[in-house]
């Protein structure tokens, strides 16, 4: 009976639609399958009225089916019948794909004929030594015939760019127009590329082998037919010329660069906004940025569409950063929706946001307008650890030859696109006993903004550790290594955490510690490389003040000890800890606090695994008994009014580019989830707008510069190359 009515209710419906019940329960099951893409239909079809434009499916099952048209990326009917002969011209054949199809794993889409990947492999790449231009213009070229018009394109822009063209390969055609194009710019590179991803590929290649890098922006086009759509060519004209004006591009482009919010420039209305346009994509999308640790949320959706735009310095290095190559791209069959590629365009609103950024359209970019001026660092310090070079103490506890590299090199991903092991790039597995790798680092930290390393000083009640870098730099005077020293004052401990597990080498306090541990650092001091950043009174920090027997007078006591010694006045400094000690200490017992993120900064409520909340992630963490918490979570701590207030006044806002100890902890590391170039580029942003002005003496610190086993690094890496460095001297 209910059956009946159910029936019956369609069949009046279908009636009062003007439509046959068979229709009205297609186009009930085409919406019941959620694989019409209805913007996808509307953008190869833009002269449907309007009445069809709000109801896309039912004129897919009375004209566009028949005529051939696709109703998503992903299906050709005409492909579908073609390769499947047994269904010999079946009227519907995206009904039987509904129906049988999918299930049955038929093929949906055409090889195009004539292209092929085989034979020609992507170029293996170098930067040149020519000086590069401020900006690049890169090209990926497909469609072969319409080179001319890019070329005349590129001749009408009035800016100084090197160009960059890849090609898909087409035998001796490729080879004719490679001349051609050398022609025309003789400073081109071109580049033949396999048929393979698309125009996303050939620029992933370009990204990941670092030509791309020395530019304040690049543009990105590429030869943009869209025959699926009949409006192509006045769409891939519209994304040329909203990007390159033939007036006015050099104050466009310079009002871009200026807009510290802006990622990415498109032409006016390629700026989509909506879940409308996610498609079959969802899932390649999310999986995809999970590379970079950033969550996705369906439910919004804003990106640069077509696949045209100008880009900059920080969003290259995300793309670098997934590390994708040829191998992750699909075979090319025509796909026009579902592949990585489609993910890729999607993706990149995500990146944007994840840097606290956005996609700009050219309407929105005002010319003249004075770019603001960020606060920047009055001085900027790091963390420093001297434990890349081997010591008879480590190779007795972890094994002969044991080094920070043996525990970074073997940590191994504990979640779907976990970035682990995290590895260096420029300075490479370096020993820390060749000194002149410490002028190296220093170069490295003054292109940044650097000013001093705070290096970790181990010392045991005159049992000294890790000491061989800082005593081989004494003998090497001409060598810059901007320093100071903290005192690690905290047991050595199997299980790394500082708190717990079996005692290595213990912290002891006997009595007239203070003396000498000030004769110990007094030769440090004296050298003309250890930092005095008041000008005056050489600096050095304890780790934990809490820990010392009676801190106010083992405090006093060390004061007195190093001006006996003739050092003078020592601006000291504490850690804020995120662990109350047995000895509690008065905030203005120091002349500075330092901030050390993740310390203090991570609530319950901040956990996505392994808090309260159980699993908040959507992916689960087998045989993981450790705890991930939000990166940015973190951020938004840092900066809030209520958690800064109830800091010491005369605190050293600090920041950390990331934290992962799994590979000293494996299955029970500490993981700060979304930790990335572009989030570090958020908070840099937020303490100098909120925090750098209240910070003891305008200072920031950085935990750390070189802590790859707790993935808190600045040092340049496989996965992001220099991106930690750029961001920092953005605000240093």
């Amino acid at each position: 009976m209910a059956k009946t009515s159910v029936f019956s209710r369609a069949r009046n419906l279908a009636r009062f639609l003007s439509i046959s019940p068979v229709t009205f329960w297609y186009v009930w099951k085409i919406k019941r399958s959620d694989l019409f893409d209805r913007n996808f239909y509307r953008g190869i079809n833009p002269q449907m009225n309007a009445l069809y434009r709000a109801f896309p499916e039912r004129h897919y099952v009375l004209f566009g089916e028949a005529a051939g048209l696709q109703p998503c990326g992903s299906f050709s009917p005409k492909a579908y019948l073609r390769h499947n002969t047994d269904l010999n011209g079946l009227r519907r054949p995206f009904l039987h794909y509904l129906r049988y199809g999918r299930n049955e794993l038929r093929i949906t889409l055409d090889l195009p004929e004539g292209i092929s990947s085989r034979g020609i492999s992507p170029p293996a790449l170098r930067p040149d030594d020519r000086t590069p231009a401020p900006y690049a213009i890169v090209v990926h070229i497909y469609y072969h015939e319409m080179w001319s018009e890019i070329a005349e394109t590129l001749r009408a822009v009035a800016l100084p760019f090197d160009l960059f063209v890849t090609l898909t390969w087409k035998g001796d055609e490729t080879t004719t127009l490679v001349e051609e194009i050398k022609t025309a710019f003789p400073d081109a590179r071109a580049i033949p590329m396999p048929n393979h991803g698309r125009d996303v590929f050939p620029f992933v290649h370009l990204v990941n082998s670092g030509l791309l890098t020395p530019y304040r922006a690049v543009c990105k086009l590429h030869t943009k037919k869209s025959p699926h759509r009949q409006d192509g060519d006045i769409w891939r004209r519209h994304l040329i010329d909203g990007i390159l004006p033939r007036e006015g591009l050099a104050e466009k482009l310079q009002a871009f660069i200026d807009d510290p919010k802006a990622a990415f420039w498109v032409a006016d209305g390629q700026h989509y906004d909506s879940t409308e346009w996610w498609g079959i994509n969802k899932a390649s999308t999310a999986a995809l940025l999970h590379r970079l640790e950033i969550r996705i949320d369906t439910d919004q959706l804003d990106f640069p569409a077509g696949s045209m735009y100008w880009i900059k310095p920080l969003m290259l290095r995300l793309i670098g950063g997934f590390q994708i190559g040829e191998a992750d791209f699909e075979p090319e069959f025509t796909q026009l929706d579902g592949t990585l590629g489609h993910a890729y365009e999607r993706a990149m609103g995500y990146l944007a946001k994840a840097a606290g950024q956005c996609v700009r359209e050219t309407g929105e970019l005002t010319p003249g307008r004075p770019a603001p001026r960020p606060r920047r660092a009055g001085y900027t310090s790091a963390f420093y650890l001297p434990q890349f070079h081997r010591t008879p103490e480590n190779d007795a506890w972890w094994g002969q030859g044991y080094t920070e590299w043996m525990a970074a090199a073997r940590a191994r991903p504990v979640f779907p696109g976990h970035a682990q092991p995290v590895l260096p790039a420029d300075l490479g597995f370096y020993d820390l006993r060749l000194t002149e790798v410490m002028g190296e680092q220093t170069e490295l930290a003054k292109s940044a903004g650097i000013d001093a390393f705070c290096v970790y000083h181990y010392w045991f009640d005159g049992r000294r550790i890790l000491e061989a870098p800082l005593d081989r730099l004494m003998d090497r005077p001409e060598i810059e290594f901007p320093f100071y020293l903290c005192w690690a004052n905290e047991s050595w401990r199997r299980n790394w955490d500082g708190l717990s597990g079996e005692i290595l080498l213990n912290q002891s306090y006997a009595e007239g510690f203070e003396q000498a541990l000030a004769e110990d650092t007094a030769r440090y001091m004296r050298d003309p490389r250890y930092q005095r950043p008041d000008g005056s009174r050489p600096r050095f920090v304890i780790y934990r003040p809490e820990d010392m027997p009676a801190p106010a007078e083992n405090v006093a006591r060390l004061r007195d000890a190093w001006r006996a010694l003739g050092v003078g006045e020592v601006e000291l400094g504490a850690v804020r800890f995120h662990v109350e000690g047995e000895h509690p200490v008065e905030d203005d017992l120091f002349d500075f606090w330092i901030e050390m993120p993740p310390h203090g900064l991570v609530g319950m409520e901040d956990y996505l695994y392994g808090g309260r909340e159980g699993n908040l992630l959507d992916f689960s963490v087998k045989g993981f008994r450790g705890l991930i918490y939000d990166y940015e979570k973190v951020i938004d701590n840092s900066l809030s009014p209520d958690y800064v207030a109830g800091l010491p006044a005369n605190t050293i806002a600090g920041v950390m580019p990331s934290w992962d100890n799994t590979a000293r902890r494996g299955a029970e590391a500490h993981i700060a989830y979304g930790a990335h170039p572009g989030a570090f580029h958020r908070w840099l942003g937020g303490l100098s707008e909120y925090r750098l002005e209240g910070s003891y003496r305008n200072e920031l610190f950085v935990n750390a510069w070189n802590e790859w086993a707790e993935k808190a690094t600045l040092e340049p890496s496989r996965q992001y190359g220099r991106a930690w460095l750029e961001v920092l001297g953005e605000w240093t």
